[in-house]
């Protein structure tokens, strides 16, 4: 079982691209595009307070008139977020994200957050593990491992 920790300890945390909730809409911008992420964490005194995607981005800028320049990410985060440990499974994460239509989640240790993970994130091991999988029965089956 690949759990979200194995993830992060894989793919690298994205843990350090946060803004704090007086920080503008641009600022989250260009952090998401220099580190090339769909999301950042709004922390305040180490603590997290909110997350902000590119679909916050299209719903509360963009068709809302307003201008990432001079909004204040507090204004438009989303405060409820849906968080795992780090322990829990892919499969766990991957249901979440379906069942609340999210793409990323905020991985969170002892109250600190310790990375993001997001859908393509999860996918991607779960096929990779599936495919492991796969070859190891061919293996198997066809007696390559037996040293023929």
């Amino acid at each position: 079982m690949i759990t979200a920790k194995d993830l992060l300890k894989k793919r690298g945390s994205s843990a350090s691209v946060r803004v704090s909730p007086t920080d503008t809409v641009y600022r989250a911008l260009q952090l998401m595009a220099e580190n090339n992420v769909g999301a950042v964490m709004i922390c305040e005194n180490d603590q997290m307070v909110g997350i902000f995607t590119e679909r916050d981005y299209c719903r509360k800028i963009i068709l809302m008139g307003r201008s990432s320049l001079n909004t204040p990410i507090q204004d438009i985060m989303t405060k409820n977020m849906i968080t795992v440990e780090p322990n829990q499974s892919l499969e766990e994460c991957m249901e979440l994200m379906a069942r609340y239509h999210i793409r990323h989640l905020p991985v969170k240790e002892n109250d600190h957050l310790i990375g993001i993970i997001s859908m393509r994130d999860v996918m991607e091991a779960i096929i990779s593990s599936k495919q492991e999988h796969i070859d190891q029965l061919e293996k198997y089956i066809l007696g390559s491992d037996y040293g023929h």
